[in-house]
């Protein structure tokens, strides 16, 4: 099976320019770049995707031993990037895909230009052995993970606008939750076993490629201490602050979301 159809691949923007590829978060899928990739489409060809469970990807494409870790969403990367022949690519990775692009880029640097990592987190869960600050207690990711095992249509309604983080913008936690809902359930259960129980911090060393890390303000998900943990253990890395709130500048603060990358490029 080709990416284009498991991967719900589509691109547009300039067919000579630079690619950008852009990977959503958890819950999401390739609709949530729609505010920010009009800004690129007069400069870069723009390639956009559902990881398999999300969106409109193949669902029989999904395989429980291949996606039991994030390199099994990076192997799907680097198809896509072969398949389609590209080659400079920047990559932009919200949230859990930050650490999917960041793998995909450590396997094949010679692909990529760059990686723009918006709210990432290489560890969720706290690791006071060694001092990490990961904004969880392994106790509340397991509580989260046993809510949304027993009621995922649930858990998605409640837990959309706390990610979201714009309280007084109800309007960006409802399109998060029918989002989540839009997610096939029993895949989305496994993504979630995978994304907050996963490990990265031994990755960040090896990436070879500039990195731009985006840090939202009042990141439940992402707390600020983690994107700079990711800055200092990440060569070659760029730290922005962004004044925006909550977890998914993509669609609260489309704009200086656009004005942090334009920069960097």
């Amino acid at each position: 099976m080709g990416t284009t159809q498991r991967n719900a691949v589509t691109m547009s923007g300039r067919d000579a320019g630079q690619p950008m590829l852009f990977a959503h978060g958890y819950g999401c899928d390739q609709n949530m770049w729609r505010l920010v990739t009009p800004a690129f489409a007069d400069t870069h060809r723009l390639v956009l995707f559902d990881h398999v469970g999300s969106g409109r990807s193949d669902l029989t494409a999904y395989d429980d031993a291949k996606y039991s870790t994030l390199d099994g969403y990076a192997t799907d990367i680097l198809e896509m990037v072969e398949e389609h022949d590209l080659h400079d690519v920047v990559l932009v990775g919200h949230s859990v895909s930050s650490m999917i692009g960041l793998l995909a880029a450590v396997r094949a640097p010679e692909r990529f230009a760059g990686v723009v990592m918006i709210g990432p987190s290489p560890r969720y869960i706290d690791d006071e052995a060694d001092g990490y600050v990961g904004g969880f207690g392994r106790s509340d990711i397991e509580q989260m993970l046993v809510s949304l095992d027993s009621n995922y249509l649930g858990w998605s309604s409640a837990m959309a606008p706390v990610i979201m983080g714009n309280p007084d913008r109800p309007e960006l936690g409802e399109e998060l939750a029918n989002s989540f809902c839009r997610t096939d359930p029993e895949i989305a259960k496994k993504f979630a076993r995978v994304t907050f129980l996963s490990d990265n911090r031994a990755d960040l060393p090896r990436m070879r490629v500039p990195s731009l890390v985006l840090q939202c303000s009042d990141d439940v998900i992402a707390p600020g201490v983690v994107g700079e943990y990711v800055h200092k253990h990440t060569p070659q890395s760029t730290f922005v602050q962004l004044n925006a709130t909550g977890h998914c500048p993509n669609l609260s603060a489309p704009e200086e979301t656009v004005d942090a990358i334009r920069s960097w490029l």
